[in-house]
């Protein structure tokens, strides 16, 4: 049974058949020709996969980023890394950089951070010498942070999905994010300054406490939802309607960019991208619950004992299958596949589940930018309106960093766990 899921999903996918069809059909297949739980069972699984009280939070998170992106908080935010960073070498990218990671404080989507700075930053970059290509490869790769730096869905999917705490997902997955986006702002200085393109104006106070100013109310979102989830004034769940509320208020009453039919907009928009994630979160449950009955998870606990596997071997093996699947499979699907797999595994070996969490989720990290299937890649090609082929090398030295930074995360479990360890 094991074999034929496995490979009906990997022909199905192959075939171009979406993510949901291709693991319902396979489970329906192994519960229709192999002796075992009856087919009824399949939909009783997948209603019973969505009755998780963390799943709550992604209608509102998946909500909160609509408003945000509508409300004209990009141009705030990108104005404000940009002042603050004047003339240092690469100062535009970085303020790409910068804008993309502080937009993932605020909803979490990859592809929402591309498509909202790469539509204000890319004809800038390349005003500003930076070429096609690099421009692009920043671009493209920044949006990967967002669904490290918390509030994250796909940390949201995987504390649902591994039966974890949310909020210790959040607070570990500070740190790695900032890791992240220092080393690509380090790579993105020195590449520009080796290239000798032109720096922006000297900083100045005055410039850079406008900017402030106009992003204010955006920044405070982020700091009351965190602050308030890790002070135990609200679950992650309520944070997310607390988002949304907030979301709305400043759109509508501070910077008045957002109107009632717009608001709208967004709730139709946003109950069409929940009912995706949800769709393949109720057939992922299913092939998960079919692996289990079968046994699956104790099997590979056995085989990986019998392999004599380190920790560090494990995570090692862990990192190159993710970042394979990474580059074809978008992060919700692979957490919510791979997750009853593999941490089983990890707790047998000692691997504190809240880090591998944070290795999961970087790895899917990056194979959002990883050719050929990264959605991001498609996402900014469609945004910015170059070819493929150029994307693919603007950003190949992005992936040798944001590598870099995964193995320094899976290395040092306290760049994960310091956090919570001071909070306890």
């Amino acid at each position: 049974m094991t074999w034929v899921l496995g490979l009906s999903v990997a022909a199905l996918i192959a075939l171009g058949a979406p993510i949901f069809v291709a693991l319902l059909s396979a489970a329906a297949l192994a519960l229709l020709f192999f002796p075992g739980p009856p087919l009824i069972a399949l939909q009783q699984t997948i209603f019973g996969g969505l009755d998780a009280y963390a799943l709550l939070s992604v209608p509102f998170f998946v909500f909160a980023g609509e408003l945000m992106a509508i409300s004209g908080i990009a141009d705030r935010l990108i104005n404000l890394v940009r002042a603050l960073f004047g003339r240092v070498p690469g100062s535009l990218g970085i303020a790409a950089l910068g804008g993309s990671t502080l937009i993932g404080t605020i909803c979490g989507s990859s592809a929402a951070a591309v498509a909202a700075v790469g539509r204000n930053m890319y004809p800038q970059l390349i005003e500003n010498g930076y070429g096609r290509t690099r421009a692009a490869g920043i671009i493209t790769s920044s949006g990967a942070i967002d669904i490290v730096i918390p509030p994250s869905i796909a940390m949201i999917l995987y504390g649902a999905s591994a039966e974890q705490s949310i909020a210790k997902l959040f607070i570990a997955g500070i740190i790695p994010g900032i890791v992240m986006a220092l080393l690509m702002a380090g790579y993105i200085s020195i590449s520009a300054l080796l290239a000798r393109i032109p720096r922006e104006e000297s900083f100045r106070a005055r410039v850079a406490w406008q900017a402030f100013k106009q992003a204010f109310w955006a920044l405070t979102m982020p700091a009351f939802v965190m602050v308030g989830i890790y002070a135990g004034l609200f679950s992650p769940t309520e944070a997310g309607g607390f988002a949304c509320a907030y979301a709305a208020f400043i759109g509508m009453v501070i910077y008045r960019t957002v109107s009632f039919r717009s608001l709208l907009e967004a709730a139709v928009s946003s109950a069409m991208m929940t009912a995706r994630i949800m769709i393949v979160v109720a057939a992922a449950g299913v092939i998960s619950w079919v692996l289990t009955v079968e046994g699956v998870p104790q099997a590979l606990i056995a085989a990986t004992a019998d392999a004599g596997l380190s920790p560090l071997g494990f995570l090692l093996c862990v990192n190159l299958l993710l970042l394979a699947i990474g580059c074809v499979l978008d992060p919700t699907s692979a957490i919510l596949v791979l997750s009853p797999l593999l941490v089983p595994i990890a707790v047998s070996l000692g691997i504190d589940p809240i880090h591998f969490g944070i290795v999961m989720t970087v790895n899917l990290a990056i194979g959002m930018f990883t050719p050929p299937f990264g959605l991001n890649i498609f996402v900014a090609q469609s945004v910015l309106g170059i070819r493929t082929s150029e994307i693919y090398r603007g950003v190949l030295p992005f992936i040798g960093v944001q590598v870099s930074a995964l193995a320094l995360i899976t290395l040092v479990p306290a760049l994960s766990l310091w956090l919570l360890h001071g909070m306890s």
